[in-house]
């Protein structure tokens, strides 16, 4: 019933908390083939140098034991202990090197350089039976076991396929010189093991997919969880902030979009400014369209210029306007005489300019 009210998409304050418990989109199929393409690709760039370097170790011993008499002593193994062990970081040290780097490169990819010690704390629901059996039974391990028989079924088919194809060769190889029919044998494993990465791939395609589909159901919330993130997000003040800032700006901007519809813009020089308008029909007093102070102040000085609407300069009126009026409201009585004798001002000279 829980899961069937969960029908909406998670959202970003979610996605981020399911990170911050290491709750995350990953798909260990990928990882396992990133590892094996780069495993593949760096046995076949350093077989030939891995190859020289076992020869020569092998020449050496057999020089060694064609040149002693008598039984190896201790000293003919240490000066053998140097050359074998770097014939074995020679053979195996750059697949491990770069298996390694892979691995770690393909998880932290998926992560996004995610550390998270929350996964990693013991918790008694691990430990419970019921909740054992609950994930044993669950769609996840049903998956995980179906992945894990179709894996084996192609990698036993591949291996069928190269045995069936190969097996007429071996008598073959009798006659054959020996080094060439290890390279021969070699470079048809090696084909075999890239088919194999091939359909792996093709099959971890298939597991990011599922994988991504899977951790979105798991976090999707029900339009009453929704509703309660967003009223927890309302009673952060950095979100009020924001909030009020985002409002703030809009007031702004619809505040602007009505200066060209003032008659008059009174101002102080440089700190105040405000912006009324009157019509005689409709507005039983001058009504405060816009008001600024500071930087604002010049923006609706500059607007009220361009759309050709009068300035005018009268500082102790405009800072009791800026002060004593708010938006959309009409200027008190005691600057009627104030406001009047500006208005009057600017209808002589109107007249006298047309």
């Amino acid at each position: 019933m829980a899961d069937s009210q969960k029908t909406e998409k998670a959202t970003p304050k979610k996605r981020r908390d399911e990170r911050k418990k290491g709750n995350i989109f990953f798909s260990n199929d990928a990882v396992s083939v990133v590892v094996l393409l780069v495993g593949l690709s760096t046995f076949f760039l350093t077989a030939t140098w891995a190859a020289a370097g076992i020869q020569r170790f092998f020449r050496l011993c057999i020089s060694m034991t064609q040149l002693q008499q008598e039984q190896p002593t201790a000293g003919d193994l240490e000066k053998l202990l140097p050359q074998f062990l770097w014939t074995a970081v020679q053979g195996v040290g750059p697949l491990i090197a770069a298996t390694v780097i892979a691995g770690i490169a393909a998880t932290f990819f998926q992560t996004k350089m995610l550390i998270s010690g929350e996964a990693m704390r013991p918790k008694l629901s691990r430990l419970s039976p019921i909740q054992g059996i609950k994930r044993l039974f669950s769609m996840r391990s049903v998956v995980e076991a179906l992945k894990g028989l179709l894996k084996i079924t192609v990698l036993l088919y591949l291996i069928y396929q190269f045995l069936s194809g190969t097996v007429d060769l071996f008598s073959k190889y009798l006659f054959t010189d020996l080094s060439a029919a290890c390279a021969h044998l070699m470079e048809l494993a090696f084909q075999m093991a890239m088919q194999i990465a091939i359909a792996y791939a093709v099959l971890a395609a298939a597991d990011i997919f599922y994988q991504w589909w899977d951790y979105e159901r798991q976090i999707r919330m029900s339009k009453q969880e929704i509703k309660e993130e967003y009223k927890q997000m309302e009673g952060d003040p950095q979100i009020k902030g924001k909030i009020k800032e985002a409002q703030r700006k809009m007031a702004q901007s619809r505040m602007m979009q009505k200066v060209p519809q003032a008659d008059v813009v009174i101002r102080n020089p440089t700190h105040f400014a405000v912006a009324l308008r009157y019509k005689p029909d409709r507005d039983p007093a001058p009504v405060v369209l816009a008001k600024g102070q500071d930087s604002l102040a010049m923006r609706i000085v500059k607007v009220a210029e361009e759309h050709g609407v009068a300035v005018v300069e009268n500082v102790p009126l405009a800072r009791a306007l800026y002060s004593s009026v708010e938006l959309g409201q009409e200027i008190p009585p005691t600057l009627y005489n104030a406001v009047a004798e500006v208005l009057v001002y600017l209808y002589q000279l109107n007249s006298k300019g047309s």
